[in-house]
């Protein structure tokens, strides 16, 4: 008789802890730990403009929406995550626009996490990297991610425990020592998660001549182009710096419309594999090999959340009023930040505590330790994950006061 073996594996923090939260019944209770827009009132905030792109959609009335795309994701669709991600404008296309377009290989995927897992084991079986260099700390699904793909794994500082800022000088450092010809960096594109602390533009210039230098291979996870800043150019800045600055580099990007559009369940994304200036006839060969996988997968991406962000890009004016959507949800993450440092510094908590505003994106990277974040969650009904990372979109102004004096309560109990 054949005995399956399996051993147990650590359920998912955030999801555990929204479950907990869910079940909690306290009044007061504040979740920081899911990575999900929240209104002033706590609640779900569906984009004006993907309301009226479903409006839009309904009345269209497409008889084809339900049936089969193609293996590479809706065709219509993929011109205009490419364009979005790296800086094509549809209306004013040049020849020099054309032949860089022609280096970049798009798919359709299960949104960013599909983006990653495609990409993490298309590189491992194409490209067999010895190692990938995650940083340190990093999304927690980039652990398992490249796990699951085979490939092993080592991380460079990124956070300065110290000083609560971006360690550039540690990742350097490692990097430029230890990481070798051929190994996979994976960087993140704008509002690292989970520190919300990222490089300046000279401090990318130098990540990307180092990996230059030395034939490392960017692969950048774009999870919130537009939502960190509210623009969408200025959140994809270090990725267009090495397609248009270093044009003999490869790279690939994993793009997610999750954040930006609010589409956290239909699950949008998308997978750039960019080859070097003078490579373009390998790029339908790279399709079909990227092809090959999805196949072998889940045949093709879902076409609901897809067609909504079709609809939304091929309008002007859609387009226009989700840059407005953009700007209200980076704004009053902003807002939250610097009310949440606000009432932390009226208290006189112990500590300093800017880095809250000089972080950026979603989350914050608190300096609260592990007892602290039990104590938050277990006296005060706050949940955020063990590392101190909160999620910002949580706070509104009715819990800010709140969570402020519990963080100061917490903090002078363990000081």
């Amino acid at each position: 008789m054949t005995v399956l073996t399996v051993a147990p594996v650590p359920p998912d923090e955030i999801f555990a802890l929204t479950r907990a939260y869910n079940n909690d019944d306290y009044p007061q209770k504040v979740n920081l730990s899911a990575g999900v827009y929240r209104t002033n009132d706590g609640e779900p905030w569906p984009l004006p403009v993907v309301q009226e792109a479903e409006k839009q959609l309904r009345e269209d009335n497409n008889i084809f929406r339900h049936e089969y795309t193609a293996i590479e994701g809706d065709i219509a669709f993929l011109p205009l995550a490419r364009d979005l991600m790296f800086g094509f404008d549809s209306q004013a296309s040049s020849e020099k626009d054309a032949a860089t377009k022609a280096r970049i290989g798009t798919v359709q995927t299960v949104a960013g996490t599909g983006a990653n897992h495609l990409g993490a084991i298309f590189l491992a079986r194409h490209m067999k990297p010895r190692t990938v260099w995650l940083s340190n700390p990093s999304w927690a699904n980039h652990l398992t991610i490249w796990e699951l793909a085979g490939v092993p794994r080592k991380t460079y500082p990124y956070y300065s425990a110290a000083t609560r800022s971006f360690d550039f000088r540690g990742m350097m450092s490692t990097l430029e020592s230890e990481a070798e010809e051929g190994d996979v960096v994976l960087l993140h594109a704008c509002a690292h998660n989970p520190t919300g602390l990222d490089p300046s533009k000279e401090q990318w210039k130098s990540i990307i001549d180092l990996c230059e230098r030395k034939s490392l291979f960017p692969f950048f996870d774009s999870a919130y182009q537009g939502f960190a800043s509210g623009s969408a150019d200025e959140d994809a800045w270090a990725v267009r710096y090495v397609l248009n600055e270093k044009p003999q580099m490869e790279m690939c990007v994993a793009q997610s419309f999750s954040k930006n559009f609010g589409l956290y369940g239909q699950r949008v994304g998308a997978f750039h594999y960019v080859l070097n200036d003078g490579a373009q006839d390998l790029r339908d060969t790279v399709v079909v090999n990227l092809c090959h996988l999805i196949r072998g997968e889940y045949s093709m991406g879902p076409t609901a959340g897809c067609s909504i962000v079709k609809k939304v890009l091929t309008s002007p004016e859609l387009t226009a009023q989700w840059y407005d959507d953009l700007k209200t949800m980076s704004s009053r993450i902003i807002s939250m930040r610097q009310a949440l440092y606000d009432e932390l510094v009226r208290l006189g908590t112990p500590g300093t505590w800017k880095h809250i505003i000089e972080q950026n994106g979603m989350f914050s990277y608190t300096g609260l330790t592990p007892l602290q974040v039990y104590a938050l969650k277990d006296k005060y009904h706050i949940y955020l994950l063990k590392s101190g990372r909160a999620s910002i979109s949580g706070l509104s102004p009715k819990n800010v006061t709140y969570v402020a004096r519990a963080i100061d309560k917490v903090v002078r109990n363990f000081n």
